[in-house]
C-alpha cells in the first residue's frame, strides 16, 4: 500500500477539530512523554500550545543537540532552467507567465557548479521547471554526470519522473531527490494546478517511493506553508514522514517548510501562518520526528533563520538565487520567487559560528555511504 491509498484513511479533518479543542491538562500529557500519534503532535500545534511556546523551543533545542550536534549543513540550489508546460497559480516559472525563459547548456550549468563551489559549497540541489522536451531525463543525466566529476554530493528537484528514469539519474551520480506535495489537500491541490503532468495529484505524491526503489539515498518532502490551512498540511506532513521512515528506511528523511513568497503572477495565498505559528510548527516536528533533519530555505528572513538555528533546524540553503545562470552570469531570466536572505554564504557561515555551531559544506553522509 503506498502513501497515497495511506493518506485517504486519515481523517484529517476530525483530528484537526480535536486539536483545536484541546485543554491544557491534555497538552502537558502530550508534552512530557513520548510523543506516540499524530493527535500527540496535533496538540503541540494547537492554539493551545502556542501557549507554551518557550518550553516547546527549549525541548525542541535539546533533543536537536542530543540527535544532530552543532551542526548545519549548507547547500545552495542550482536551477538550470526556468521553461515549464505547467500551469501552477503560485509559481514565477507556470507557462502563463510572460517572462523570459532560460535552459542552461550542461557546459553552463558547469560553469554554475564551479562558482558554488569556489564559494565552499559540497552539496549542491538541481532544480528546474518542468519541461519534457527542453529538460529530458537524458540532459539531466548528461548534466549529473558532468557536475558528479567535481561535486561531493548532488540532489535533484525536478518533474517527478518514473523508478526506470531515477535509476538511471543515480547510476549518474545523483544520491538524494526532493519533491514537495505543495499542499496534501486534494481540493486545493487542484484550485492551483490547472494544467500539466503536475495536476496529477497521486502521481506526484508517490514519487520518493519510486526514487527510494530506483536506490535513491535521501528523501526530502515538504509543504508549501499557504495553500491550505496549515495544521492540516503538517498533521498530513508529519503522516508521510512516519510512513516513508517505516517504509523507506534505508534513506536518511528531511523535510521543508516553504512559506509562499512574491513570484511572477502575482499569487496571493488564502492561507497564511504567522512567525509565531512557524516557530511552534519546526518545534513541534522537531519533538516529534527527532532524527529527521529540517531545512530552512533563504526565503525567510535574516533574523528569523538566525532565532530558528536552535530550535531544530539542521540544513540551510545561502546565498541562493532562483533563476537559471544566476550565480556566474547574472541574467534576465525569470526567478522562481523572491528570496529573503540574500546574504552571501560567507556571511551567513560567519552568523553559524558566531551561534556556537559549525556550519558543514561537504555531505559526510554520502561519503559514508560511498
Amino acid at each position: 500500500m503506498s502513501f497515497a491509498d495511506t493518506l485517504e484513511k486519515i481523517p484529517l479533518s476530525l483530528l484537526l477539530e480535536r486539536s483545536l479543542e484541546t485543554q491544557e491538562n491534555d497538552f502537558q500529557k502530550s508534552f512530557n512523554r513520548p510523543l506516540k500519534n499524530l493527535e500527540d503532535f496535533l496538540r503541540l500545534i494547537s492554539p493551545r500550545g502556542s501557549h507554551h511556546l518557550e518550553s516547546l523551543a527549549q525541548a525542541s533545542h535539546r533533543l536537536t543537540l542530543q540527535r544532530f550536534g552543532r551542526v548545519i549543513q549548507l547547500y545552495a540550489p542550482l536551477y538550470v532552467s526556468n521553461e515549464c508546460v505547467d500551469t501552477c497559480l503560485y509559481c514565477g516559472f507556470s507557462r502563463e507567465n510572460e517572462i523570459k525563459r532560460l535552459t542552461l547548456k550542461p557546459l553552463e550549468v558547469r560553469q554554475e557548479a564551479r562558482y558554488l563551489l569556489k564559494k565552499g559549497f559540497r552539496h549542491l540541489l538541481l532544480v528546474s521547471g518542468e519541461h519534457p522536451r527542453l529538460t529530458p531525463p537524458e540532459y539531466i543525466r548528461e548534466v549529473i554526470a558532468l557536475l558528479h566529476k567535481e561535486v561531493s554530493s548532488i540532489s535533484l528537484e525536478l518533474a517527478p519522473q518514473t523508478k526506470e528514469v531515477y535509476q538511471l539519474w543515480k547510476e549518474a551520480g545523483a544520491e538524494g531527490l526532493v519533491v514537495y506535495q505543495e499542499t496534501y489537500q486534494p481540493e486545493e491541490y487542484a484550485e492551483v494546478h490547472l494544467a500539466g503532468k503536475k495536476k496529477n495529484f497521486k502521481w506526484r505524491l508517490e514519487t520518493p517511493e519510486r526514487g527510494y526503489q530506483a536506490g535513491m539515498k535521501r528523501l526530502g518532502i515538504g509543504v508549501l506553508l499557504g495553500l491550505s490551512d496549515w495544521r492540516k498540511d503538517a498533521l498530513a506532513l508529519v503522516a508521510h514522514a512516519q510512513y516513508l521512515l517505516k517504509n523507506c528506511w534505508r534513506a536518511q528523511l528531511t523535510m521543508s517548510l516553504p512559506r509562499i513568497r512574491p513570484a511572477a503572477g502575482g499569487f496571493s495565498p488564502k492561507h497564511f501562518i504567522q512567525d509565531r505559528e512557524f516557530v511552534q510548527l519546526i518545534c513541534a516536528l522537531r519533538l516529534t520526528l527527532p532524527d529527521v533533519g529540517i531545512v530552512l530555505s533563504t526565503r525567510e528572513s535574516p533574523t528569523l533563520r538566525e532565532n530558528l538555528l536552535r530550535l531544530g533546524i539542521t540544513q540551510m540553503s545561502a546565498g541562493s538565487r532562483t533563476e537559471p545562470g544566476g550565480y556566474e552570469h547574472p541574467n534576465e531570466a525569470e526567478k522562481q520567487f523572491e528570496i529573503e536572505d540574500t546574504r552571501s554564504p560567507e556571511e551567513i557561515a560567519s552568523v553559524i559560528q558566531k551561534q556556537g555551531y559549525e556550519p558543514v559544506w561537504k555531505d559526510w553522509e554520502a561519503l559514508l555511504n560511498a
